[in-house]
């Protein structure tokens, strides 16, 4: 259960480590990019545990990868490198060609190829479509990822993958860790085969932990952990087509196992806060997280399979943005206080957006165009 940890030496003030949990969610995993963009340019943010699954464990290995070889600065010129890559390749979550063509929407739900995709997807399992498993993003993260940096560098990463045959979710760890890790992690059982490690298959980490927040609380000494969540938890309208519906089935799914664990967070800081249970023999998080519900919540799920440039950067725009206004905000907080109450946030009934789109919206974040 979460938190069920004897509390280690106290851990305060503004120098206190950092540890940071990172969502996946397609190509959207360039808003964390900018996030991480942001954090890495404060010095004094002392980084210490990564957690991250799908996209968030590609995020968290590259910046681990650029940080053991050349610090900070390396890190952001990884991050930086890996997704431009990312856009260059196309088809790293899905997209194919249909991410190359250019378009300032957003949305792929419009465009008859993608349609006649996902009307292909249903009909046919990687196993049957692609025999010779080819997966464009194996040749990305040989290209950006170095497993000695993973396994002795200087972040301590864990990263979640879903074992296919008992729905478990595997967190990866320093020896563990690989590039078929990676893979397995952000393993869509649509679109590719099972990952095989260690002769066991795996599928994308988000059915069972998006991310797996309770190896930080296990396995390092920080009591921050910032939330960098890029899943929205509410959509303004009820989906109508199969794909929207399916769509929407899986960011639910993906949500699910990350609200179980602020709900047994909640539980125990309650009980805490109660007397009930002794706050001497458990572990008291300070818990932060960096969003843009707002914006992201307005993207149509199809968009996290677009890896065209020029969305993937207004994606790095507003994670950007949403980690300089967190900092400008709530930098002090860190070693002193939690800023958000997970009950409030993820267990409390919640209003639903007005329907339209927000003014910070940028153009290629649009559903209908720039």
């Amino acid at each position: 259960m979460a938190t069920l940890k004897k509390k280690p030496t106290p851990l305060a003030g503004p120098d206190a480590p950092l540890d940071l949990a990172l969502q996946g969610g397609g190509s959207h995993g360039a808003f964390t990019w900018g996030v991480l963009d942001r954090l890495l340019d404060d010095q004094t943010l002392a980084i210490d545990g990564v957690c991250g699954t799908s996209a968030g464990a590609l995020n968290a290995a590259v910046m681990a990868t650029g940080w053991a070889e050349g610090g900070r600065p390396g890190a952001k010129a990884a991050l930086r490198a890996f997704w431009l890559d990312v856009a260059e390749q196309g088809g790293c979550f899905g997209g194919n060609a249909l991410s190359q063509a250019g378009i300032g929407a957003s949305s792929l739900d419009g465009n008859p190829l993608y349609l006649w995709s996902q009307e292909f997807l249903h009909a046919f399992s990687p196993y049957q479509f692609n025999p010779l498993d080819i997966n464009p993003l194996r040749e990305v993260v040989l290209r950006h990822v170095r497993e000695d940096a993973l396994r002795n560098g200087p972040l301590s990463l864990f990263v979640t993958a879903t074992a296919v045959r008992t729905g478990q979710p595997r967190v990866f760890h320093r020896r563990d860790l690989s590039t078929n890790a990676l893979l397995a992690s952000a393993c869509l059982p649509q679109l590719f085969r099972a990952v095989v490690v260690d002769g066991e298959p795996y599928w994308d980490g988000g059915y069972s932990g998006n991310p797996a927040i309770w190896p930080l609380i296990y396995e390092t000494t920080a009591l921050d952990v910032m939330l960098v969540k890029v899943n929205p938890l509410v959509r303004p309208e009820t989906p109508d087509t199969s794909g929207e519906i399916a769509d929407r089935i899986n960011e639910i799914t993906f949500n699910a196992s990350l609200v179980a664990e602020m709900r047994a967070i909640s539980f125990v800081q309650r009980l805490v806060r109660e007397g009930r249970l002794s706050e001497g023999e458990y572990k008291g998080l300070r818990l932060h997280m960096i969003t843009d519900e707002q914006n992201l919540g307005q993207l149509h799920p199809s968009s996290k399979m677009n890896t065209d440039r020029r969305f993937l950067e207004a994606l790095f725009k507003l994670g950007y943005a949403a980690a300089h206004e967190w900092l400008a905000r709530h930098r002090t907080a860190i070693g002193a206080r939690s800023t958000f109450d997970p009950a409030k946030t993820f267990l409390a009934p919640r209003s639903v957006p007005k329907r339209g789109r927000s003014a910070t919206v940028v153009g290629p974040l649009r559903k209908d165009g720039p």
